[in-house]
């Protein structure tokens, strides 16, 4: 039973930084540890992931010292339990959009007392059972070291985050600015006035909240983030490949 290095950043007051992998491929998770990130976001939303991939993607996250967070592709108590069961020591649980729905995503990802997700000893997250560890001290260590974020990413969420705020259990507040664009109705426009006041006035308010908040980010960002308070940040290797792509191919024909 592994303690989550992440989780006990974050409760430090420290900064996390992680990268998003949208395809399988435990040797990129392998990759990112040897980089020397805290983190690896498995997208099992947006991605091509199964869950099989996405075990095999926590089986390398471990191996290299990374905390692996799934982004699941729904909030829903049977969707969240099948990524923690094969070894997820998080979840990103998309499109939050009112307490009751972080409620529920703290219910379904915790045990008794502090959820109901559905406990069964021979899963991987147990050690198949093999290794005759007390049940009950397997549901507290989970309890204790399961990370949950929601995402506030449409404009519901953002009309309903002072009372999203107040729902104990949730460890990180994460501002989706991309779909919270679309939200808006300026699909992809990041930089938009009105978008970037809305993300701005969450981040303050999360804050104010004495709460950790999260958000996506890139290499001329990530600086800016950690100083104004944003404790859980996260990059593409899409974003990895765009930029050193092109720099090797100037480079490579003198442009």
């Amino acid at each position: 039973m592994l303690q989550n290095k992440m989780k006990a950043k974050i409760q430090a007051g420290q900064p996390v930084f992680g990268v998003s992998v949208m395809f399988p491929s435990p040797q990129v998770v392998e990759m990112i540890g040897e980089l020397g990130f805290d983190w690896v976001l498995i997208d099992c939303e947006h991605g091509s992931m199964t869950p099989e991939s996405a075990e095999l993607m926590c089986l390398a996250a471990e191996r290299r010292g990374l905390t692996p967070i799934v982004r699941p592709e729904a909030n829903r108590p049977e969707v969240l339990m099948r990524y923690l069961d094969r070894g997820a020591m998080g979840l990103q649980v998309p499109h939050v959009n009112t307490r009751d729905e972080a409620l529920a995503a703290v219910r379904a990802m915790k045990y008794h007392p502090q959820g109901n997700r559905g406990l069964a000893r021979g899963q991987r997250s147990t050690g198949f059972g093999i290794t005759g560890g007390s049940i009950s001290a397997y549901t507290e260590w989970s309890n204790r070291e399961t990370l949950v974020c929601v995402q506030i990413e449409e404009q519901e969420g953002l009309q309903n985050l002072d009372q999203i705020l107040t729902a104990p259990g949730v460890d990180v507040f994460f501002i989706g600015p991309t779909d919270l664009s679309q939200s808006l109705g300026y699909p992809g426009q990041r930089d938009h006035p009105v978008v970037k006041q809305a993300v701005e006035g969450a981040f303050a308010k999360i804050h104010g909240a004495k709460k950790a908040s999260g958000t996506t980010c890139a290499a001329d960002d990530v600086a800016a983030n950690v100083k104004a308070g944003i404790l859980y940040h996260y990059t593409h290797v899409a974003t990895f490949m765009t930029y050193y792509g092109k720099h090797f191919l100037r480079q490579a024909r003198g442009s």
